[in-house]
């Protein structure tokens, strides 16, 4: 078996993404696990994570590293959290903002395994909310929110929370912002909403074929 470090915590096994294991024996949604030594690793799956799939796809360089504070905006069922939880290990904290209290049930049972995974069931359009729990500045902000306004819901969690020269990342979602509007548009429009917002773009995915109408940007605040 070939272990290969793609970034801190993130690994390719025998050619599949993976991330070291932080609740050994532990699965989160059926993911494989595998055995290196003293190791337990998790298969990560990109069709079903953006951010998997943002690394398959050519992801350049990952803000989410040992130690980290992350923001994890629109955390549904804690698929992905489950893994950037597992990155940031236990010196690290993820805040896992999720509307839905269905889903929340699930983010929950994910949460009792990992004491650096914090679920909070907020509305990500009003960071107020949460700005207690959250309690200070963040390393970086990630947004997977289903909304037509998730780049004013990205701009403004930044604005509360995403420290000066820190990083967020964003699954742009072009069919949920407008079905009717060709994606190549809605993306560039997205592009210079941000831009104008004090952000610099630093990497551009398409995410496809693992999400079809989706680009996955990377980009740093600019200190004030």
């Amino acid at each position: 078996m070939k272990v290969e470090k793609l970034f801190d915590g993130v690994f390719k096994i025998d050619g599949k993404l993976a991330t070291e294991n932080l609740a050994p024996g532990k699965k989160v949604y059926g993911e494989k696990l595998v055995r290196e030594g003293a190791k337990e690793y998790r298969l990560w799956e990109p069709s079903r994570s953006k951010l998997g799939a943002a690394i398959a796809r050519g992801l350049k360089e990952l803000a989410v590293r040992p130690g980290a504070t992350v923001l994890y905006l629109g955390a549904a069922n804690g698929t992905t959290a489950s893994h950037v939880s597992d990155i940031v290990g236990k010196k690290g904290t993820v805040f896992a903002v999720e509307f839905s209290a269905v889903s929340m049930r699930d983010l929950i049972r994910v949460c009792e395994d990992r004491q650096n995974l914090l679920p909070l069931l907020n509305d990500a359009r009003m960071p107020q909310d949460y700005r207690d729990a959250v309690g200070g500045k963040v390393d970086v902000v990630f947004e997977d929110v289903a909304d037509k306004s998730q780049v004013e819901i990205l701009i403004r969690n930044c604005e509360t929370f995403l420290k000066d020269g820190g990083t967020a990342m964003i699954a742009v979602k072009a069919r949920c912002m407008d079905s009717a509007q060709a994606p190549e548009k809605i993306f560039r429009r997205v592009e210079r909403q941000l831009a104008e917002n004090g952000f610099e773009i630093v990497q551009k995915i398409d995410l496809a074929p693992f999400e079809m109408d989706h680009e996955f940007l990377v980009l740093k605040k600019k200190a004030n």
